[in-house]
């Protein structure tokens, strides 16, 4: 059954992370991607280890399900050959810093020329304008100047450099497919196309969320472990005695009474609901006492059967392997060009109606040539 997009055709110019995330998601719920990739040009996730095959895996998860081309932008007679395939397609996405599109003689302008209902998303660290619109940057930096690093981590050793490219991903990855979607449906209303300029400076302050409406309006400045959710509370992670980590969430009343009967300390339970710091400095110590006389495993055991909000810290093998993921088919085995199957992270949204499928794993590129 095709997907819910399966009659979007989307032209792909982008490379490392941000916009082939963007371009997969979009691939997984059935859009037509065809990614443009210069030969001269390395996409470093070609050569990121590991490599399954001699060919890297964040390559290959990253392109799933689409097509390529192998095109020399810089190169006579590549540009139009861009034009002429423009017409046919819905959606451009686009990743150079701003202007390059333009000096290559494919920029918005020209492209809207040729297909007036073209959508047009670039997507750069900083956006379209402003004065570091043309300065370097990655997941670190935008963070960091979007003020997310400065109330995350611990008082003691700083902000933490995160397991996941949190302004890449969430910030340039998803704004992008929201807003491709969202002028989706506006074409549909009104027939225009629309130019889509998504910053991940910008989408990483707008996920300040709650922290920010309390610097803003409220006039708190944010900092490391100072609030209810940033280890301010005993809302935290703690270490069990093998080494390994658990982590509590159990806010609400109910829960927190939970935890404490579960950890032998009846006594906590009036210090979970304080504000006063001193009590909550109490109980994150009972907690972290209570913890460290019990394995990861034991704990599992005594909070499989307790509604406390209270779940151990996996690996990603291991949250491979967890009976919730299995359910959701979060993991899934995509075939490779050259036979066998990969395993990889699955799509994340569910449709009753038309359920993403498993593709292919993008071809390696041919020069100048439509690989499918």
């Amino acid at each position: 059954m095709p997907g819910p997009l399966s009659q979007l055709k989307v032209l792909d110019f982008s490379t490392l992370l941000p916009g082939p995330y963007a371009t997969m998601l979009l691939a997984d719920m059935g859009a037509d991607v065809l990614r443009v990739e210069a030969p001269d040009r390395l996409d470093l996730t070609r050569v990121m280890p590991p490599l399954e095959d001699g060919v890297s895996t964040a390559h290959t998860f990253l392109n799933r399900g689409k097509r390529s081309l192998g095109l020399d932008l810089k190169k006579e007679g590549s540009a139009d050959k861009i034009k002429q395939l423009v017409k046919d397609y819905d959606v451009v996405i686009e990743q150079f810093r701003p202007g390059v599109m333009d000096r290559l003689g494919i920029g918005y302008d020209t492209l809207k020329a040729i297909n007036p209902n073209l959508i047009y998303c670039a997507i750069t660290g900083y956006g379209q304008t402003g004065p570091y619109k043309d300065r370097a940057g990655h997941d670190i930096n935008y963070l960091s100047l979007a003020g997310v690093s400065s109330h995350s981590g611990r008082k003691e050793s700083g902000p933490p450099p995160l397991g996941i490219q949190v302004a890449d991903v969430a910030g340039g990855s998803h704004h992008a497919v929201m807003g491709i979607l969202a002028a989706v449906i506006h074409r549909q209303q009104t027939g225009e196309g629309q130019y889509i300029d998504v910053s991940m400076t910008d989408a990483a302050f707008a996920m300040n969320g709650m922290a920010g409406a309390a610097a803003l309006a409220g006039g708190q400045e944010q900092k490391p472990e100072s609030t209810l959710l940033n280890g301010g509370t005993f809302y935290d992670y703690y270490q069990t005695s093998d080494g390994r980590w658990i982590s509590v969430g159990s806010l609400e009343p109910q829960f927190s009474a939970r935890l404490c009967d579960a950890l032998d300390i009846p006594e906590m339970k009036s210090f979970a609901l304080s504000q006063n710091p001193d009590h909550q400095q109490t109980i994150r110590e009972a907690l972290k006492a209570a913890f460290a006389q019990k394995t990861l495993k034991e704990w599992e055991e005594v909070f499989a059967g307790l509604d406390a909000c209270v779940e151990p810290v996996l690996t990603i093998t291991e949250a491979a392997e967890h009976p919730q993921m299995k359910a959701r088919n979060m993991v899934i085995e995509v075939a490779k060009a050259g036979g066998g199957v990969q395993r990889q992270i699955g799509h994340p949204i569910k449709f009753s109606a038309t359920p993403c499928e498993t593709r292919y794993v993008g071809r390696t590129l041919g020069a100048d040539n439509d690989a499918v």
